[in-house]
């Protein structure tokens, strides 16, 4: 949980506050929880700490951050924030070089924990890049994308 507090703040910089863009296939966000993803959530009202509960539960705890390396652990709960658990799962298997099911296994956290983590970190960027290339939405926010990876490649240098 320690590891997961001092990362948290990282993510919410790149979400940002309350919007609700109609181009924006999640609709009306904040803290870049989105009502598409939870509905039953009062979006507008809200709060920081109602938000790090949702990532720590919904987010953290599915990428199994504990089990992680530091130096990579970031990028992971990042990439499930923001493309969803699935594809940071099988990114982080192509990365280690495992079979991508999408699922966080015994093999996975092993394959991860022999991975150098540098080149898993860069290995791992490059499978999001190009997931971002792909999107039919990156005209209009493949420059923030790929800001973002940019910024997570530099908290990476800080991390390893």
């Amino acid at each position: 949980m320690t590891m997961f507090l001092d990362l948290i703040d990282r993510v919410l910089s790149h979400e940002g506050g309350y919007v609700n863009d109609p181009r924006d296939p999640g609709g009306e966000t904040k803290f870049g929880i989105s009502k598409r993803s939870y509905p039953a959530v009062d979006i507008k009202a809200l709060t920081r700490p109602q938000a790090i509960a949702i990532y720590e539960r919904d987010f953290w705890q599915r990428v199994q951050g504990d089990k992680l390396p530091r130096p990579f652990v970031f990028q992971a709960l990042d990439a499930a924030v923001n493309h969803g658990i699935g594809n940071a799962v099988r990114w982080m298997q192509r990365a280690a070089g495992v079979a991508d099911d999408g699922y966080i296994g015994p093999m996975t956290l092993a394959a991860v924990g022999r991975s150098e983590p540098a080149d898993l970190v860069l290995l791992f960027n490059a499978e999001r890049l190009e997931f971002y290339a792909m999107l039919g939405k990156f005209d209009v926010y493949g420059r923030g994308w790929v800001n973002r990876t940019a910024g997570n490649l530099r908290y990476a240098a800080q991390d390893n």
